[in-house]
Order: structure tokens, then sequence, then C-alpha cells
């Protein structure tokens, strides 16, 4: 059952969260637009999110972890769309949407984010996410996540997730924003660089391919991630080719 109340229940508390994550972005918005031009910026970030949020499809709420991935897509979206009115660009859009979450996961201790990891990971989490993968089958809601998990060798890789459907890929796409995905599925491997893991991926939807490929390892290193090397850009090309 459809709860439209549910973002907009909560406009306050994400138009702060939102807030709080424009302002570890305030520098490079003075350096390149100038003061007066990065506060407007700022205020028409919020201004765009808050048409957003009636906006961000129902997933099932607090029992869907990947609520939280949405909602950080239209903080991403919000920023291009402000960015836009005032001269910016998409590769600008995708590379302070990259700063700001690294800059805020730079605040928890490594010590706390590698804990986390190792927790997200555990044999009791995969038993759960392979239950909402099953879950996720039955696409309750239009705008969900649709997935499978993947049993690792513990070589190659511990576990992997093979996402067949993506909320943040069908709302860009309902948006017209889909130009941006890419970007923002960039930021997956910075996350999980920041949790002492390593990602691997040949696949993503956001580039025309069949799935999102996910394959994780509990122990790895990862180079910077930004610029985005974006590997899985061959797939859609190929695709596009036949």
């Amino acid at each position: 059952m459809e709860q439209p109340s549910y973002y907009t229940s909560q406009k306050q508390k994400l138009l702060k969260n939102l807030d709080e994550l424009a302002v570890l972005l305030h520098s490079e918005l003075d350096a390149r637009h100038g003061k007066e031009k990065a506060i407007e910026i700022h205020q028409d970030t919020l201004a765009e999110y808050e048409k957003l949020i009636p906006q961000l499809p129902y997933v099932g709420g607090d029992t869907n972890p990947l609520t939280s991935n949405l909602v950080e897509a239209a903080y991403g979206l919000a920023l291009y769309r402000a960015l836009q009115k005032h001269g910016g660009t998409l590769e600008e859009a995708g590379e302070l949407a990259h700063l700001g979450i690294e800059r805020r996961l730079s605040r928890i201790p490594a010590f706390i984010r590698h804990l986390i990891g190792k927790i997200r990971y555990s044999p009791r989490y995969v038993r759960k996410m392979k239950q909402r993968a099953q879950t996720s089958q039955q696409r309750r809601y239009p705008g969900d996540w649709v997935f499978e998990v993947i049993d690792g060798d513990n070589q190659s890789f511990d576990v992997g997730i093979d996402y067949t459907e993506c909320g943040i890929d069908k709302f860009m796409r309902s948006q017209g924003a889909e130009e941006l995905t890419p970007y923002l599925c960039n930021t997956d491997y910075m996350l999980f660089r920041g949790l002492g893991m390593e990602l691997i991926r040949t696949k993503t939807l956001a580039w025309g391919c069949d799935r999102c490929d996910f394959r994780i390892k509990k122990k790895g290193s990862m180079p910077p991630t930004w610029p985005p090397r974006f590997v899985e850009r061959t797939c859609g090309q190929n695709n596009r080719e036949r």
C-alpha cells in the first residue's frame, strides 16, 4: 500500500539533513561561483529538494534499508538542478555530490566505519539480505529495487548482489535526469572504500546494462574514486551496438 505522506511528514528533517550536507560544500562553491552565488545555489538546492520530496516513490519506508539511498539520490538531483540554474555542469554536480558524501563519511572514525562494514556483510546480515531479495521479486512497489544475492567463493569476492531493477535509476529517468545517475553510482565505490572494503563492478543499469553486478570483498583496498573511471560504460556501449 502506498504511503504518500511518508516523505512529506519528514520534510523538515530531510531539509535539515540536506542543509548540513550542503554546508560541507561551501568552500568549493565560494571558490567556483563567488560567495553571493554560492549562497543562491545553496538556497536553490533546498528549494529544488523541497519540490522533490512529495515525488519520491514509496518503497517500504523504514522497513527498506534502500529508502535512504533514494533520499540521498534526490539530494544529488536537487544540487544538479540548482547548479544548472547558475551555469554549473553535470560533471561539477557529480563531483560535489561525491565530495559531500566523502566529507560526511570522514567525520566518522575509520575504525567505526570498518566495524559498520563488518556488521553489514556479516553472515547474519547476508541472510536477511537474501530474504529481502526474495521479497523484492514480488515487485510490491514499482519504484523499488529488484535483486538477488550471490554467494561468493571467498577468493574473487565474498558476497555479490545483482540488481535487475534500481530505484535510483527509475527515479532519475522519471525526472528526466538519467545523465546524472552514473555519477551517483560512482559514489558506491567511495562508500565501500570508506568501509574498508572493495567493490568490483562491470555493469550498471545506468549505462544500459542488464543489471548492476556488485561483487564485494570484505577486506580490500581501492584507488581514489574521483575522477570516475566509469568502467561499466563498456557494457552499455556494447549493448547499444547490438
